[in-house]
């Protein structure tokens, strides 16, 4: 038996909806992590809509999503410490904030990387053998 979900004028099947699910709360976990990985590499500050385009480039679209959705995240890190931030005059536009990640942050990536590893083998032994 398959239901179908009618949501903002869309129509999925009942799998549809749950895959959609899934995939926010795991995307909801894991961008604070890629967020933070992509400033450790750049080596220099960088502004939401370039940090925004890095991660669709290195993440293969996986991470993409709203670049807006983005802000909570990068205010909330530097809020908890893990990020510094500065605003610079733009020539072709708005202002532009760059956040960079500092020494606290670098030190929250390394455990976070471990355990986000850890979380990963963990599952992927629970997967293998598992029909694709």
């Amino acid at each position: 038996m398959c239901f179908i979900v009618v949501l903002k004028g869309w129509v999925m099947s009942e799998i549809e909806a749950h895959l959609k699910k899934f995939q926010k709360e795991l995307s909801t976990g894991t961008v604070s992590l890629a967020l933070m990985a992509v400033l450790a590499k750049a080596g220099e500050p960088m502004y939401g809509y370039l940090i925004a385009k890095e991660l669709e480039r290195v993440g293969e679209g996986v991470l993409s999503g709203k670049q807006s959705a983005l802000y909570p995240v990068l205010r909330n890190l530097e809020a908890a410490g893990l990020l510094e931030s500065h605003v610079e005059p733009s020539v072709a536009g708005p202002p532009r904030r760059y956040y960079r990640i500092n020494e606290n942050g670098r030190d929250a990536l390394r455990q976070w990387v471990a355990a986000w590893r850890a979380t990963r083998n963990s599952v992927d032994s629970v997967l293998e053998g598992m029909i694709e």
